[in-house]
């Protein structure tokens, strides 16, 4: 009987040890944030979410779970799908700060549906679901991005700046570089897109990147659009 409730022990912990490593089978996290006029500046333009006009700032693009190797985990568990109610309380602040642009108009549940299905359910071992959504928001604020890139010159005007100016400016005014991602505008022009910053594995602090994402590449000369 005694053999019996061990070996029943012993199962039990390796199936948690099992689902914990699973869960846990990421290194770092990127936060995307992206550029609205950007985002509607190409062919395929935007529609403006139901609430309105986003504010013309960065807004989130997702909070990615990452590996070393740039590998990445992802729809960990379908069973966790998205309840708007469980974040009932930050939907003001992901309207204005986590907007979807795409077409048709919609709310931003789809999206932000999507973001904690294929991402978030796989940091499962420090978010719930409101934490993944709360933390994202928290780490966007605490850079500031639009706010140091103008203090370093770099303003969304529909000017052309360098590599080194963005970086630059982005560098000094958050101690971050971060993985600059370009699109192209409707003429052909490299505008500036998204940014990858890295953050630790427990999501809380930002940290130099590992290993950099695949991203669509930028030329010198580098467009930051009016929105």
């Amino acid at each position: 009987m005694a053999a019996r409730l061990s070996l029943a022990l012993l199962l039990v912990v390796l199936a948690v040890a099992g689902g914990r490593a699973a869960a846990q089978d990421y290194d770092f996290f990127y936060l995307v944030l992206q550029w609205p006029g950007s985002y509607c500046d190409t062919k395929q333009s935007c529609c403006y979410p139901k609430s309105g006009k986003p504010a013309a700032d960065f807004g989130i693009h997702g909070l990615w779970p990452n590996r070393n190797d740039g590998s990445y985990p992802q729809n960990c568990n379908p069973d966790a799908e998205f309840d708007p109610s469980k974040v009932s309380d930050l939907l003001s602040s992901m309207r204005a700060k986590w907007p979807t642009l795409a077409c048709p108009t919609n709310d931003g549940v789809r999206f932000w549906g999507h973001e904690w299905d294929k991402h978030g359910t796989c940091a499962a071992d420090v978010f719930d679901e409101h934490g993944y959504f709360a933390a994202a928001l928290g780490l966007r604020d605490q850079l500031g991005v639009l706010s140091t890139l103008t203090a370093g010159g770099v303003n969304p005007d529909g000017g052309y700046y360098t590599m080194d100016q963005i970086k630059g400016a982005i560098r000094d005014g958050t101690g971050f570089e971060p993985y600059v991602e370009c699109n192209r505008d409707e003429s052909g022009n490299s505008q500036l897109y998204q940014l990858y910053f890295c953050v630790n594995a427990a999501g809380d602090s930002f940290v130099q990147c590992p290993v950099l994402p695949r991203g669509r590449p930028c030329g010198n000369r580098i467009e930051f659009p009016a929105f």
